[in-house]
Formats: structure tokens, C-alpha cells, sequence
């Protein structure tokens, strides 16, 4: 399905990913997990192509996504739609607008100014704030809800697409752990219940063990570990992180943010 080869981005002299390589042959939820600025952001937007890459490639299916363009390029991004940490909802629409948003893609010029839905969509978007618990907000302004009902609302919009694949790019590092447990839920839920393949950027490794059926661990803009979280020990961890001695098990199972000070 999914093979990265190579992949590598560079920002002038510094490499933010580093000839990152992994296939993914069935759809899996996939968790990628690092301390901040080790590449998961600009891996993901990469794989989206909101980013270019400066090398390598990303087939899908048989077919070279590194080189769309235009159409074929907003197409991809529909196929393989992103979710991000805060959310990019437009606060002062309702709730089932933004969803449609999702849709924007396969409009019209005309449609989009005037922000005309065909009724089978808005029915469609209702469903699905339906199927994610919060559908009887779909009147209510974006800015009304709470931040994970929020998260649930972008979830819904890249829903609207149909995609392939689900990025979701630290879709719980603002929530509270309530919130955050929902939203996990939800993305699990999808990926089992739709057979979507599902890759999240995640800041703790307890997620990443109790969600995944994969993780890939990066450090400095290399992938350092491609395992089951079973596999994920605390020498790995170590291996990940670049902590010293002091790192242990307890530490494995905390936040990335708790852990920051050992890699000062």
C-alpha cells in the first residue's frame, strides 16, 4: 500500500528528515513518537504533500505521490487527509459547515464563495458528527465547544473526505486526559471499524502502547525504531529519546513533556 523511501527534507543546512524508509502493507494504525524536533511533523507533511521533500519518494498503491501537481496533488491530499493538533476549524461557522469544508476539494469555484452544500453532504455531515457522539452540536458555533469536541469536529471533516489514510499530527497534545482518551478512542474506533490506515504523531508512549499496532521511533530526523509496541522497552525508549542512565521504566510510561528535562 504506503512505502516511503528515502524520504529527506532539508531547511538549508539542517535536515529535519533524514532518508527516512518504511512500507506499510495493510491498513494499521501506526503511532510515531520522538521528542520535539526529531521529524514526525515534517515527516507527516511530507506524506501529505503540504511539504515538498528535497529527496526521496512516497508511493501509494503502486503510484508516485512525490511528483503530483495540481489537481492530482489536491486529490492526494483528500486521499490522505491531515488532522492537526489545534484543530485549523474556522471558530465562528457552525459545527456541520466546517465538516463540509472537507468537501471543498471536489467543489466548485462558484459553490465555495457562496458556500453552497449539496443536501446528500450535509446529511453525510450530520451522520458522521452523529457516529462521533457530537451531533447535536452540529448547530452551535466551532468556538462554542470544548477543545476535544473540537478535535471530534476535525475528525468528522476529514471523514468528509473519504480518505485512505488519516494523518493526524499530535491530535491530543492540548487536550486534558479526558478529552485526549476520546479522541484516541475515536481514531482507533475508525480504523477498525472503516479499515482506514490511521499514522499519529503522539507524545506519550503509553498512547502509542495502548492504541497502536505499530510505532515508529525518531531521533533527529531519523527513524531509530519500526516495532510493535511490545517491542517498545525501555532501552528502546532510551534509544529514542537519548536519555542517560537515569531513564527507567516508570519514565517509559509518562509524558514526553515529563521526560524533557533529561534531555536538556
Amino acid at each position: 500500500m504506503l512505502t516511503v523511501a528515502k524520504l529527506t527534507k532539508r531547511f538549508g543546512k539542517n535536515t529535519a528528515v533524514d532518508a527516512a524508509s518504511f512500507s506499510v502493507d495493510q491498513p494499521k494504525m501506526i503511532g510515531i513518537i520522538g521528542a520535539s524536533g526529531a521529524g514526525k511533523s515534517t515527516l507527516l507533511r511530507m506524506l501529505n504533500r503540504l511539504t515538498d521533500a528535497t529527496e526521496g519518494d512516497i508511493t501509494f498503491d503502486g503510484r508516485s505521490i512525490i511528483g503530483l501537481k495540481g489537481g492530482e496533488k489536491r486529490t492526494w491530499q483528500s486521499e490522505c487527509s491531515m488532522i492537526f493538533q489545534q484543530f485549523n476549524l474556522v471558530p465562528r461557522l457552525d459545527v456541520v459547515s466546517n465538516v463540509l469544508h472537507g468537501t471543498l476539494n471536489r467543489r466548485s469555484t462558484l459553490a465555495t464563495m457562496f458556500n453552497l452544500f449539496p443536501t446528500e453532504d450535509i446529511h453525510a455531515a450530520i451522520e458522521i458528527l452523529d457516529r462521533l457522539g457530537i451531533g447535536e452540536h452540529a448547530a452551535k458555533r466551532a468556538e462554542a465547544l470544548s477543545g476535544g469536541q473540537q478535535q471530534r469536529v476535525a475528525i468528522a471533516r476529514a471523514l468528509m473526505q473519504d480518505p485512505k489514510i488519516i494523518l493526524a499530527d499530535e491530535p491530543i497534545a492540548s487536550l486534558d486526559p479526558m478529552n485526549a482518551q476520546i479522541v484516541m478512542d475515536t481514531l482507533r474506533r475508525i480504523h477498525e471499524e472503516d479499515g482506514r490506515m490511521v499514522i499519529a504523531n503522539l507524545h506519550t508512549l503509553d498512547t502509542a502502547r495502548r492504541y497502536c499496532d505499530r510505532v515508529i521511533g525518531m531521533r533527529m530526523g531519523r527513524i531509530v525504531f519500526d516495532g510493535t509496541p511490545a517491542q517498545l522497552t525501555t532501552g528502546v525508549a532510551r534509544d529514542i529519546y537519548g536519555a542517560d542512565e537515569t531513564f527507567s521504566e516508570a519514565a517509559t510510561s509518562t509524558s514526553i513533556e515529563a521526560l524533557q528535562p533529561q534531555f536538556a
